[in-house]
C-alpha cells in the first residue's frame, strides 16, 4: 500500500499529544496544570527557574568514587602462554597481539601467574608478576627487559 496523506500515522510508541499548559481555565481546570501558588505557577517565571548551571549540576546523577583515565595494562596468564607458544619461542607484545591474546600492542603487557608452564619461553618487553617470573624460570625460560 502506498503512503499518502490519508493514511499517515505516528510511529509506534509516539506520544499522541502534548500537555497544554498555561492557556487559561479551559486547558486543565482553574490552575491550567501549574498547581496552585508559587514561583512555578506565575507567568514568565516558571520556565526560567530551571535554567542555569546550578540546576544542571544538581539534576545530573553523580558517579561516586574515582576512575582513572590512564590506560590499563593488558594482562595475560602463564597458562595461556602454555597453550599458544611452542618451546623456546619469544614472547613480546607484538607476538601476543598476532596470536590474539591481546587486542593490540599499543599498551604495556603484564604476565600473571595463573596456570602452568612446562616448556621454556623467552619474555621480552613485558612486565612480569613475581609468581609468573617464578614459573617461567622454573620451566627454563628467560625474562629480558
Amino acid at each position: 500500500m502506498a503512503i499518502t496523506l490519508s493514511n499517515l500515522r505516528s510511529g509506534f510508541g509516539a506520544k499522541s499529544s502534548k500537555k497544554r499548559v498555561g492557556r487559561g481555565l479551559s486547558s486543565k481546570g482553574t490552575t491550567a496544570g501549574r498547581g496552585q501558588k508559587g514561583q512555578s505557577s506565575r507567568s514568565g517565571v516558571g520556565g526560567l527557574k530551571r535554567l542555569g548551571m546550578r540546576h544542571t549540576m544538581l539534576a545530573t546523577p553523580k558517579l561516586r568514587g574515582f576512575r582513572s583515565l590512564a590506560a590499563k595494562d593488558y594482562s595475560v596468564n602463564v597458562g595461556e602462554l602454555e597453550k599458544t607458544y611452542l618451546a623456546n619461542e619469544v614472547v613480546t607484545p607484538r607476538t601476543l597481539a598476532k596470536k590474539g591474546l591481546i587486542p593490540s600492542n599499543d599498551r604495556t603487557v603484564k604476565l600473571l601467574g595463573t596456570g602452568e608452564l612446562t616448556h621454556p619461553v623467552t619474555v621480552k618487553n613485558c612486565e612480569v608478576s613475581a609468581s609468573a617470573a617464578a614459573k617461567i624460570t622454573a620451566a627454563g625460560g628467560k625474562i629480558e627487559a
